[in-house]
């Protein structure tokens, strides 16, 4: 039977994530999430890490992570003091077992402890499609402000380059 650990970010499991992503090819350094482990101390946001292992055997796997912040980047959110769930992964060999699930369900518990909504933005992308799929599955609908691009919302017939940068808000209700 598999297991699935979720805890903070701690300062030994840095390297082992960035050589994760470094495997797959994925551009996420060890600078990333000193960072995150840095703000994490600070108090401005919760680094969530899971790991995954078979049931009684000492040695779990990094799966994946998740991050909130309490104060977002994205003015709507920043404006009404949503926290904001923010760089969500879970490598590719742990996908569909529920990791992203419990992933998910932590960070909205943490959330919900400060704020009756928490946000999140999706790129729109294929590269996003599972990801818009959960989301939508877990109840989050769009926050109905439209595409973003780098930070600035788009305009009616603006040509934007369609990248990792073009994103739609989300917001969920929680329960507190």
């Amino acid at each position: 039977m598999t297991v699935c650990k979720i805890r903070l970010l701690e300062p030994a499991d840095i390297a082992p994530i960035a050589a994760a992503f470094a495997a797959l090819g994925w551009d996420k350094p060890a600078s990333q999430y000193e960072q995150y482990f840095s703000e994490q101390e600070t108090g401005q946001r919760v680094v969530l890490v899971a790991h995954s292992g078979v049931q009684n055997l000492p040695i779990l796997e990094f799966a994946g992570y998740v991050t909130l912040c309490w104060q977002s980047h994205y003015p709507p959110f920043r404006e009404q003091n949503i926290p904001e769930i923010v760089d969500f992964n879970v490598l590719p060999k742990f996908r569909r077992q529920g990791i992203g699930a419990a992933l998910m369900d932590e960070a909205e518990r943490r959330a919900a402890a400060r704020s009756a909504i928490v946000g999140l933005g999706v790129g729109m992308t294929a590269d996003y499609g599972s990801a818009q799929r959960m989301y939508a599955k877990r109840g989050y609908i769009p926050d109905g402000r439209g595409l973003y691009s780098r930070g600035q919302p788009v305009q009616y017939g603006q040509s934007v380059p369609v990248d990792d940068d073009l994103v739609l808000y989300f917001t969920k209700e929680l329960s507190r």
